[in-house]
């Protein structure tokens, strides 16, 4: 059932869903924390715990924030305007074209939706060369004319 689209998505899903994206390289950030790129630009990286995303109760820093780029501010504005959303956004990335995730709360996303997100991040980050020649393919592989 690893490959259901519809079950709930975890962090190895982030993980192996930005890996399968062509072009990928990963380097690691000061915390040791997978940093996703193609062609030298970040499109998905686990974030050190940092003073802007803490628990409003604890006020502990949050350990576990995934960080996935978006194309437009709309886009960002789409993923956390919900409040029920897990998708947030901190004061720190006002302007910023992404959104952030806590691993915790990813159980409230399918892998599909998950998928969608990390395609969309890879996308708004690869070259047009290279995110056209991927959608080209994807719509092949689709069956798309």
């Amino acid at each position: 059932m690893a490959d259901d689209p519809s079950r709930a998505a975890n962090v190895d899903d982030v993980h192996e869903l930005a890996l399968a994206m062509p072009h990928v390289t990963v380097e690691h950030g000061s915390g040791g924390n997978p940093v996703y790129q193609v062609g030298g630009k970040s499109f998905v990286f686990f974030r050190n715990p940092r003073p802007d995303a803490v628990d409003p109760v604890t006020g502990e820093r949050y350990d576990d924030v995934i960080v996935f780029w978006v194309e437009s501010a709309a886009d960002k504005l789409a993923l956390v305007q919900d409040e029920g959303s897990p998708y947030f956004t901190t004061a720190h990335f006002d302007g910023h074209p992404s959104v952030l995730v806590r691993a915790s709360r990813l159980g409230e996303l399918t892998r599909a939706e998950v998928a969608e997100v990390v395609q969309d991040a890879w996308l708004a980050r690869a070259s047009p060369r290279r995110a056209r020649a991927w959608l080209d393919q994807a719509r092949l592989s689709s069956g798309g004319a």
